[in-house]
């Protein structure tokens, strides 16, 4: 892949951009954020409580969108947030150590913060998307956190629909030296901070040691066949037989590689590997935009492609769910057409 060198600042890859300060304050929090996760999950490892749809969610959740709410409403104060958790648990009696736990983090970036502060920042994120607003996933993965796999803390800003600004923050993926961009980098953490602006191409920095950042570029591969295939690590979400069958099709022969997270996204950007495939396990199942916002413009600015199954783009007009789309398919956009056909033969897609 071509390094070729770049300056530092966001904004000096993409000065002439329309979102060139959004870019700058994402960039900024997400970094902040994502050495805040890492720091908690080097405490705290696999703790975590259960939401009542019974998912994982731990205190770099809460904290994480602590930060990054009230950085937003400092920024841009008329933005609305759209953010996966919400404080109604940590009001109740039982969560008030949950809160102070909460507090002793967040005041590294929020010195003044008070539990009241903290509270209303994490309840930001309920809002609904409009003509413009940020989305955010705290910890995309959460389950990757617990095990000591992947795990992201993604943002971005969608405008009339059109995700403009994507930023990943990526505390156990290294892309800016070497080959620790592969998709096997689990064990390397030096982490990194991917991103993007519409228009204006896909960079990857080192996470905190000082460096330039470097452009990414998806992978040349046009035979499905030699696709290197990227799937979620937990299976219970996906449709697993439906998946096999679509690999079968193509006649790729190389087991898939497992991964949590948009993470997976970074790694197509990066050109480690060519194709995600997401089927739910249920017909019925819908994403949750912060699940693919970022993701999707930093790999579609790498040079990828990102639809549902019927080869639609993602339409983040809807609500807080893909409520128009049926599951993911994201890849270096050589091979994408023919997954498309090959889950249409299949008979897959509903309608």
């Amino acid at each position: 892949m071509n390094r070729s060198r770049v300056p530092v600042r966001p904004s000096d890859v993409t000065r002439d951009g329309a979102w060139s300060r959004e870019l700058d304050v994402a960039v900024s929090v997400v970094k902040d954020a994502t050495v805040l996760a890492r720091d908690i999950h080097g405490q705290i490892r696999g703790e975590a409580f259960l939401k009542p749809d019974q998912s994982p969610v731990t205190i770099a959740d809460f904290a994480v969108q602590a930060v990054v709410a009230d950085r937003l409403a400092r920024e841009f104060p008329a933005d609305t947030l759209v953010a996966e958790e919400d404080a109604t648990s940590l009001r109740a009696r039982d969560g008030e150590p949950i809160v102070a736990s909460i507090l002793t983090w967040i005041r590294r970036f929020v010195p003044d913060a008070d539990a009241d502060r903290a509270l209303a920042a994490i309840d930001r994120g309920a809002g609904s998307p409009g003509d413009r607003f940020w989305t955010l996933d705290p910890i995309d993965g959460t389950e990757g956190f617990i095990r000591d796999g992947q795990y992201v803390i993604a943002l971005a800003l969608v405008v009339r629909g059109q995700v403009e600004v994507g930023v990943l923050g990526c505390p156990r993926l290294s892309l800016t030296s070497g080959d620790e961009g592969s998709a096997d980098a689990e064990a390397r953490h030096a982490g990194s901070i991917a991103f993007a602006m519409r228009g204006h191409g896909s960079f990857a920095a080192p996470l905190v040691a000082t460096g330039e950042c470097s452009p990414l570029r998806v992978s040349a591969v046009r035979e499905p066949h030699v696709a290197r295939v990227l799937r979620s690590r937990a299976g219970h979400h996906i449709d697993l037989a439906a998946f096999n069958e679509v690999i079968r099709e193509l006649g790729v022969k190389v087991a898939p590689i497992l991964m949590d997270s948009q993470a997976k996204h970074t790694v197509l950007a990066a050109g480690h590997a060519d194709l995600l495939l997401r089927i739910p396990a249920r017909s019925d199942y819908r994403d949750k935009i912060w699940d693919h916002a970022a993701g999707a413009l930093i790999l579609e600015e790498a040079g990828g492609r990102v639809t549902d199954l019927r080869g639609d783009p993602l339409d983040f007009r809807a609500g807080r769910t893909l409520v128009r789309n049926q599951g993911v398919i994201a890849s270096n956009g050589h091979v994408h057409d023919a997954v498309v056909d090959a889950i249409r033969r299949l008979g897959i897609v509903d309608g």
